[in-house]
């Protein structure tokens, strides 16, 4: 099965500008083309992997990815998906962020020479004569169209200011300036770009009058509808300090029975034929599924030995007796108590197992919460919303919490 056919096979695309072209350049062709990535958090979360994947799979087959990290559009924020006006970074926290991205994305794109390019938008836009600008590329937009597409339509509503309005005008830039310095002649992006994406086609068009393409990918949401990577706690993240590899496992190994399948097939490199046997799967044997998803993902992200690692931790967790030695740790301190106490709902909220206080009373009214010390062979439920734990409590060593039937920690005091 040649490459199109295998990303639509996965349910991977949604548009393309022209899709018998586009079909056989990403099958035939070896082009540059490129994703944009808007460096607004220190971390990649959840939802970039599919572009990643994305990055793997056609880098894999010849082509040469131009990775654009978007240090000018960062500084405005794209109002796709968005109720409001994101929080405005400033460069300084904009240039870390990037630095902290490239290093995630070494597990997925190969950096030696001339395999992939990587570009800094803030090069081309932030120094640009606005007056100029306008001229040369502004004159290419209507404004009737743009609040027409759907990443402005959604907002109208609720106030679309006119500094997020410039977005789509800057990222249509980027394709002309990559179309014009590093030959790329397709732009790739989740399905909530395709105004962006349509509007840098049409700018190379208009200026340059080349045609390139642009294609974009199905969301990843689950069965429900929302999208994926999301907790109560917060999103999902790449980065093992702000997500454990254990926690990161385990997202995947609890998603759901109607969502295993699609997301092997959107997200792993594992043939179609072997998903297709897993999608046999019913019941209590789903689970290998599953399994087989988390274990997969978390090797992609974090690598085979803390795969393993996490698969073995959540194996014992389950198993008739608790192994805490891997399982997820946090550090408390003296000062984290008041007059020698310390409350089990604040406890709750600096494990993160909870994100705030009213969340943990309902976890404990629906008896959703259990505590135990190290070496407990069981836990115990915890039924008052009111006990506190002292100093005496940690003298074992540490305590474990239980939220449900997956999630645990151990927490440590420090003096």
């Amino acid at each position: 099965m040649k490459l199109f056919e295998e990303l639509e096979a996965r349910g991977l695309i949604a548009q393309c500008t022209n899709k018998e072209k586009v079909s056989n350049l990403i099958n035939n062709g070896k082009i540059n083309f490129y994703i944009g990535f808007d460096p607004t958090a220190d971390s990649l979360h959840v939802g970039h992997l599919l572009q990643m994947v994305i990055l793997q799979r056609l880098q894999k087959a010849g082509h040469r990815p131009v990775i654009l990290f978007g240090g000018g559009t960062g500084l405005i924020g794209d109002p796709s998906g968005k109720t409001d006006m994101r929080k405005m970074l400033d460069a300084t926290r904009i240039d870390y962020n990037i630095s902290r991205f490239k290093g995630q994305m070494s597990s997925f794109v190969d950096f030696s020479e001339g395999k992939a390019c990587v570009v800094n938008n803030a090069d081309w836009l932030k120094d640009l004569n606005y007056i100029q600008f306008l001229r040369d590329v502004g004159v290419h937009f209507s404004v009737n169209r743009m609040l027409a597409a759907e990443c402005y339509k959604s907002r109208l509503e609720t106030g679309l200011t006119f500094f997020e309005l410039n977005y789509m005008i800057m990222q249509s830039y980027d394709f002309y300036v990559l179309n014009k310095n590093y030959s790329c002649i397709l732009q790739l992006g989740g399905d909530d770009q395709w105004s962006n994406i349509i509007g840098g086609v049409e700018l190379v068009r208009r200026k340059a009058h080349k045609e390139v393409f642009g294609m974009t990918f199905t969301l990843l949401t689950k069965s429900d509808g929302k999208k994926m990577g999301k907790t109560e706690s917060g999103a999902i993240w790449l980065d093992e300090e702000k997500t454990s590899v254990y926690d990161f496992y385990q997202y995947w190994r609890n998603v759901g029975d109607d969502d295993v399948i699609k997301c092997l097939k959107m997200l792993t490199l594992i043939p179609l034929e072997r998903i297709r046997g897993l999608s046999e799967l019913e019941g209590e044997q789903l689970n290998e599924a599953k399994d087989t998803l988390a274990f997969e993902l978390t090797r992609m992200v974090h690598g085979e030995e803390k795969a393993r690692l996490a698969r073995n931790t959540s194996l014992d967790l389950f198993g008739s007796d608790i192994n805490a030695e891997n399982m997820p740790s946090v550090d408390i301190f003296e000062s984290d108590f008041d007059n020698g106490k310390i409350s089990i709902l604040d406890l709750l909220v600096k494990s993160k197992l909870t994100s705030s206080k009213s969340e943990g009373r309902r976890l404990i009214e629906q008896n959703g919460l259990e505590l135990g010390t190290q070496g407990s062979k069981v836990l115990t439920k915890v039924l008052d919303i009111s006990k506190s734990l002292g100093f005496e409590d940690f003298s074992s060593g540490f305590i474990i919490l239980k939220k449900g039937k997956k999630m645990y920690k151990k927490i440590k005091l420090l003096n």
